[in-house]
């Protein structure tokens, strides 16, 4: 097995060309080669592979076949890859042995392995030596195919073949600055799956997350952060389409990353971690508004305006919200095409990689162990502020709401570590209680969000719709108004029944 420690960037075409020139800051670069590869992703009707979380592929280069497992792992960086020459066109299960493919390897399996897509690609390969560090650098230019559906190609990579992961780090950050490379943390197969299934660039959610047993609480923090990154910059291409759904997936990413880093803030250390917060901070506080304004015109403002009572109002209202929607789209959409998005990508994963970021004594304190004392602490404070939610002010609710929200994250996060039947359940239903109680706090903060929005327009709305977007802006408040005291009892319920788990 090799183990792939390898960095990929989305490039504009234009830029491609003076990446592959040969000039690389701080590095020397020697001769380039170039190669036409064909490869060929094959997986089961249901994909079973996927689930698996593997890849198999065979790469036409040239002469020979060569055959690939790779373990897609999305909680890591580096990958397990597996390579052998192969007779034919088609996967030999034969060749297998000794991968994680090998345990389901069945001849039943080898009937239902069909191609699901395929990449052709122009590589440039160029070796790049720093002074302790070699580094392959790739350019790709070709498309992906499934079917009768295609999508281009335009990326490279750079795989550090012997030495400093900083020395990778380094070498992409001064490519980056010139060719407006954009880190990508999604494969080629990745792609290959999305576009078989007829979308080019999905919506990512969060995936499982598997931790072992024997890691180190550092090893886990790594292991959650790399997957919550993926989460959060997968959505990317969403953003930059006006996806609302992207647009508040990529908030959820970006708010599991900093749950993450508050759990785990007594194993992380260097004056970085103020850095990387405030930076994940901002491209949150970014994306707020477009979230925010969307679920209002949808829950409140539609509703609104359909209303034949309110006629001329409604209409106004509708009109001035799917504006500011629209200028907050848009908001969100320079924040992912700027330099300073670009740069947060490629500082995060640096700084979650580095063995200087987590060089604390507590980073090796067993994960079991760190967990236990982690959620226990967490779920106790969480009962007792729960017994004074009634009497709690907005302020004071809304920061329960949050530690309520990085307990939930923390049971998903850790689930995996917990084998025994009764704990699963028990933690199942602390996260249903802490979600519900997530539900109805948050519908209470957006309330005061909402009033806030509605009066500002009634205030400027154009004179010739004043009076009737004035009214019809009261209409909303009044409507929320009247939710509130039913979600503060729920809310008050669910925190009572943390109190028996």
């Amino acid at each position: 097995m090799a183990v792939e420690t390898e960095l990929k960037f989305r490039v504009p075409a234009r830029h491609l060309g003076t990446v592959a020139s040969g000039r690389v800051a701080g590095g020397r670069v020697g001769e380039q080669a170039q190669r036409d590869l064909v490869s060929t992703y094959f997986d089961t009707r249901k994909r079973k592979l996927k689930q698996h979380g593997l890849t198999l592929r065979v790469r036409r280069d040239g002469d020979r076949r060569l055959q690939t497992v790779k373990s897609a792992n999305g909680a890591q960086l580096g990958r397990g890859e597996w390579e052998t020459e192969i007779a034919g066109d088609a996967p030999d299960l034969g060749k297998a042995r000794g991968t994680p493919l090998a345990p389901i390897a069945s001849k039943k399996l080898r009937r239902k392995l069909k191609p699901v897509f395929e990449t052709s690609v122009r590589r440039i390969t160029l070796p790049i030596r720093t002074r302790r560090s070699e580094i392959e650098l790739a350019v790709d230019r070709g498309r992906i195919v499934s079917g009768r559906r295609a999508s281009p190609i335009g990326e490279l990579e750079l795989e550090l073949k012997s030495g400093r992961l900083r020395d990778l780090f380094r070498v992409a950050r001064g490519i980056g600055r010139k060719s407006r490379a954009e880190l990508d943390l999604l494969s080629k197969s990745d792609r290959g799956y999305a576009l078989a299934h007829g979308k080019e660039h999905p919506v990512v959610f969060a995936g499982a997350i598997e931790l072992k047993g024997d890691m180190s609480a550092g090893e886990a923090f790594r292991a959650i952060a790399v997957a919550t990154a993926r989460h959060f910059s997968g959505n990317t291409e969403p953003v930059r389409n006006g996806d609302a759904e992207g647009i508040h997936q990529m908030r959820v990413g970006l708010r599991r990353l900093r749950a993450a880093v508050s759990l785990f803030s007594k194993v992380l250390s260097g004056t970085k971690v103020e850095v990387i917060k405030s930076e994940l901070k901002w491209l949150t506080g970014e994306l707020a508004p477009a979230r925010e304004i969307d679920v209002f015109v949808k829950e409140n403002i539609e509703q609104v305006s359909r209303d034949a009572l309110l006629r001329r109002g409604g209409k106004a209202i509708k009109r001035e919200f799917c504006d500011r929607r629209d200028l907050a789209f848009d908001r969100a959409r320079k924040a992912v095409n700027s330099e300073r998005f670009r740069s947060l990508l490629i500082d995060t994963l640096e700084w979650i990689e580095l063995d200087r970021t987590i060089a604390t004594k507590r980073a090796e304190m067993p994960i079991a162990e760190f967990v236990s004392a982690v959620l226990d602490r967490r779920i106790r404070k969480a009962r007792k502020d729960g017994r004074h939610l009634d009497r709690m002010s907005p302020g004071a609710r809304h920061k329960f709401r949050i530690r309520a929200k990085k307990i939930r994250y923390a049971t998903e996060f850790f689930g995996s570590l917990f084998d025994g039947k009764g704990e699963r359940k028990r933690l199942a239903r602390i996260s249903k209680h802490l979600k519900r109680i997530q539900d109805a706090l948050g519908s209470l903060n957006d309330f005061i969000a909402h009033r806030e929005m509605a009066v500002d327009a009634a205030l400027h709305m154009p004179r010739r719709n004043g009076r009737a977007g004035a009214f019809a802006s009261g209409v909303v408040v009044g409507r929320e108004d009247r939710a509130v005291r039913p979600l503060m009892a729920v809310a008050a319920r669910e925190a009572r029944a943390l109190e028996g788990l």
